[in-house]
């Protein structure tokens, strides 16, 4: 799995509405948090991405752009995002292949893993929280290093 310290791996997926987003357009402007989740509307997940949205403001206010990242289409996203008010990107690792270059564990060999990473502005990761079930640990540890980034 990518660590503290290492440059983290560009990459260039769809969001709703079609439009692309590369990690390296934040270089020199914003940190960021990418969180990988296994799927839209499931219970830890949905708790996970609400968490995300109740706190967006915050992340917000620390300058640092939140994206959230799984394998379901862009139209699922779509649905998931209007029916929980996500105010946050969701883009679509359709193959898994962002997931696999971020070394992103899969839990019991069938669910996707969940991680959090964050990404300060030079696109070096200065923070790596890995659960399955702490899906709410993973907003608070976020903001907790984005504090100390700046």
């Amino acid at each position: 799995m990518i660590g503290v310290g290492d440059r983290a791996p560009d990459f260039e997926l769809t969001a709703g509405g079609g439009q692309k987003v590369r990690l390296s357009q934040f270089l020199g402007q914003k940190n960021v948090v990418l969180f990988f989740y296994p799927k839209d509307d499931t219970p830890g997940c949905t708790v996970e991405a609400c968490t995300f949205r109740d706190r967006y403001q915050d992340f917000a206010d620390a300058g640092a752009e939140l994206i959230g990242i799984s394998s379901d289409s862009v139209e699922s996203h779509q649905s998931f995002a209007g029916k929980h008010q996500l105010p946050m990107t969701l883009l679509s690792d359709a193959g898994g292949e962002v997931r696999k270059r971020y070394g992103i564990r899969s839990t019991f060999g069938l669910l996707p893993g969940r991680a959090t990473f964050i990404v300060d502005k030079q696109g070096v990761v200065r923070h790596v929280f890995e659960s399955q079930l702490r899906v709410k640990r993973h907003v608070q540890e976020s903001l907790e290093v984005l504090r100390t980034l700046g």
